[in-house]
């Protein structure tokens, strides 16, 4: 039996953690590097904003996903910069230093989260379907860099930070812009939420073709969510340069209520 590629998810507690090792510990040989120990699977305890402390965890790895951050969508600048900003530069560097193969960045949609702000997207985004044009535009990869908060910048850092790394240090990274993964995988308590929906399922599908592409491959930025009815992002670049084909789908009727407490 071939041995198993070994892959590091930072932040590997977290809920997409939970759900790349629930989906992909059969395929995989998975470690997780967090401030706490993953349930299920080895666990290296260290603070990403500390280089010396995370480098073993990246010893022998082939593939680090990087999730861990602070991941409110308006986080404050203290926080997002240590926790997004340094904490992204370790997890390129010790990459460098380690020869680990590839990065898969959980980059966001908030990095172009600006375009919420006008129509169709607007009129998304608050469930005004009935005023949308036949086949309105999407946002896609090529638009302009639009961040609607620190968290949107520090993802936009990331992708940038991948690209210095691809070209200079031979790290290749793919930038997985992902929508919204609910805990409890349901979209139906928002319209918004029924555009971004990224299901458990389509997580882990998108997860492993990009860890799995080819590596010839060695930067790209494509978005996630699952193929939804209404949607705000495209995901054609993913379907065309990873082979992403989305199982699940969001409809477009939902009733208004919070979202579950993990999700706020």
């Amino acid at each position: 039996m071939a041995e198993l590629r070994k892959v590091l998810v930072t932040g590997g507690a977290g809920l997409i953690g939970e759900v790349i090792e629930e989906h992909l510990s059969d395929r995989y040989s998975l470690s997780s590097l967090d401030l706490k120990e993953a349930k299920n699977v080895p666990s290296f305890v260290a603070d990403l904003s500390d280089l010396d402390a995370i480098m073993p965890a990246f010893e022998g790895q082939h593939t680090v996903v990087h999730l861990a951050a602070d991941r409110r969508a308006y986080s404050d600048w203290r926080s997002t910069l240590d926790n997004n900003l340094v904490a992204t530069y370790n997890v390129f560097e010790a990459a460098k230093l380690a020869g680990v193969k590839r990065v898969v960045f959980a980059s966001s949609n908030h990095s172009q989260g600006g375009f919420y702000l006008d129509d169709p997207w607007k009129q998304v985004a608050e469930g005004r379907f009935d005023e949308l044009e036949p086949g309105y535009r999407l946002v896609n990869e090529d638009d302009r860099i639009r961040p609607d908060g620190y968290y949107g910048v520090s993802k936009a850092f990331g992708e940038a930070m991948g690209s210095y790394y691809d070209d200079y240090h031979g790290v290749s990274s793919i930038h997985l812009r992902i929508g919204w993964v609910l805990s409890d995988d349901d979209p139906t308590f928002s319209p918004f939420a029924l555009s971004l929906w990224l299901s458990h399922r389509d997580t882990a599908q998108a997860v492993s073709k990009a860890i799995e592409a080819p590596e010839s491959l060695g930067y790209a930025v494509t978005y996630v969510t699952s193929d939804n009815q209404w949607k705000i992002f495209s995901i054609d670049k993913a379907r065309e340069i990873l082979g992403y084909a989305p199982e699940d789908a969001g409809g477009g009727e939902w009733e208004d209520r919070d979202p579950p407490v993990r999700d706020q």
